[in-house]
């Protein structure tokens, strides 16, 4: 069993571009940034790119990390966010700007028996069949727990179409899972 180094000493290795300390941190967190981007992605290759690129920007930018306002963890989670945000824009027309009013939406009613029958990797594959935009919405206030103004600001659009969006994923991820209640 090898010891494991500090995250600081790697760091400040990787700081002076020590290419041994930048595959070891590649490493060290790569499981955890495929699991970030799996959630902001279509497939496992798409979330290999933005793991990809989001090390290139960890090792451009590593001299801003201030370890005194977070973890490295954390730094790298909001770098592969950003970067798989970046990848659904990306693919999309998402930078059309619409502005849609969220009416007063009854929470889906969805057959508790269909969800038990689902495993982790059939609801990942139902979020990533999401339409870019309402993917990107779900996945930021869902699972990573942003509110619709920290949304809104994020991708450069209205609250109201943040909200919009949720109840758009909400309405598609529930015709799915009924769908699988009746296989």
């Amino acid at each position: 069993m090898t010891k494991q180094l500090p995250i600081q000493v790697i760091i400040e290795s990787c700081i002076a571009n020590n290419r041994k300390a930048q595959e070891l941190l590649y490493r060290q967190f790569y499981e955890f940034a495929m699991v970030i981007a799996l959630r902001y992605s279509r497939d496992d290759a798409d979330a290999a790119d933005i793991v990809s690129q989001s090390f290139l920007k960890v090792f451009r930018s590593i001299r801003s990390f201030d370890q005194t306002k977070g973890s490295f963890k954390t730094w790298l989670k909001r770098i592969i966010i950003n970067e798989g945000l970046d990848h659904i824009k990306s693919r999309s027309k998402f930078g059309e700007e619409m502005e849609l009013e969220l009416e007063t939406v009854a929470a889906p009613n969805i057959n508790n028996a269909a969800i038990e029958q689902l495993n982790a990797k059939e609801l990942m594959t139902m979020i990533q069949q999401l339409p870019p935009a309402t993917h990107a919405v779900f996945v930021l206030y869902a699972v990573d727990g942003y509110n619709h103004r920290e949304i809104a600001e994020k991708l450069n659009i209205s609250e109201g179409t943040s909200k919009w969006h949720l109840s758009e994923a909400r309405k598609q991820l529930q015709k799915q899972i009924l769908h699988v209640e009746f296989r």
